[in-house]
C-alpha cells in the first residue's frame, strides 16, 4: 500500500483502537480497503467495487461518519490519480459531519482548494497547494513527493488547475509505470499522447501509442 493510502487509513482508524487488539470492524475495513485500492489501480473495477462496498459496510457498523468519509476520500483520491475527475459523491453525502481536514482534502481533489487551507492537507500535498507552483517548479515539487499515489494525485491536481506541463505528465507516467498501476498508467499515457500530438511530435506519439497498446489500452 502507498504511504498516502496508509496515512488516510490511519486517520480513519485513529482514536478507535482499544488494546490489546482493534475491533474486528476496523481490521475488516482496513483489509477490504487495501484490496479495493490495489484492485482499482491495477484496473480491476469489479473487485475494487466489491471490496470497497465490503469496507463501507464494516465502517458503517461504527456509526462514525468521519470514518466512512475518510474511506470515500481514499476512493476518490485513487480516481483522481487516474485522471478521473468526477464529483466525490460518497464524501459529499457526508460532508456536513466531516472534519475540516477532510473537507479541505475534498476541495484539493476537486482542484479548488483555497491556498490558505493548505496546512490542513497531508504533508506531501501542502507545497503545491499552498504555492500554486507551475512549470519546472511544479515538476520539482512533484519529484520531492516520495509516495507514488500522493505524487499522482498532486500531478492530477496540476492538470485540473492548468499547471501541468509535459515534464509533470512524463513524471506521472513514470510513477504509475514503476508501480505497475495499469489504470493510472493508461490515463497518463493518453494525456502524454495528447500533448505529443498537439505539438506535432509524430515519432513520440507513435512510441506512446505502442506503449498504450502494450499496456492494454483501447
Amino acid at each position: 500500500m502507498s504511504r498516502l493510502a496508509a496515512l488516510l487509513l490511519a486517520v480513519l482508524l485513529a482514536g478507535c483502537a482499544a488494546p490489546p487488539a482493534a475491533p474486528d470492524w476496523q481490521r475488516n475495513a482496513r483489509g477490504a480497503l487495501d484490496l479495493a485500492l490495489a484492485a482499482y489501480l491495477k484496473g480491476d473495477g469489479r473487485v475494487a467495487a466489491a471490496e470497497f462496498d465490503r469496507a463501507r459496510r464494516e465502517l458503517t457498523r461504527s456509526g462514525q461518519p468521519q470514518a466512512v468519509a475518510q474511506a470515500e476520500l481514499l476512493r476518490c483520491a485513487a480516481a483522481v490519480a487516474s485522471l478521473v475527475f468526477e464529483p466525490c459523491a460518497g464524501f459529499e453525502a457526508l460532508r456536513v459531519d466531516a472534519s475540516a481536514a477532510q473537507r479541505a482534502y475534498a476541495e484539493y481533489l476537486a482542484g479548488r482548494l483555497d491556498p490558505a487551507q493548505a496546512e490542513l492537507l497531508p504533508l506531501a500535498q501542502r507545497a503545491l497547494a499552498a504555492k500554486r507552483l507551475e512549470g519546472e517548479a511544479a515538476t520539482a515539487a512533484l519529484r520531492a513527493i516520495d509516495d507514488p499515489l500522493a505524487r499522482l494525485v498532486a500531478a492530477a491536481v496540476l492538470v485540473q488547475t492548468g499547471r501541468a506541463d509535459a515534464q509533470a505528465v512524463a513524471l506521472a507516467v513514470d510513477t504509475a509505470s514503476a508501480q505497475g498501476w495499469r489504470r493510472p498508467l493508461l490515463a497518463w499515457l493518453k494525456a502524454q499522447l495528447a500533448l505529443a500530438e498537439k505539438a506535432d511530435r509524430t515519432d513520440e506519439a507513435r512510441s506512446i501509442r505502442r506503449r498504450i497498446d502494450l499496456t492494454g489500452g483501447d
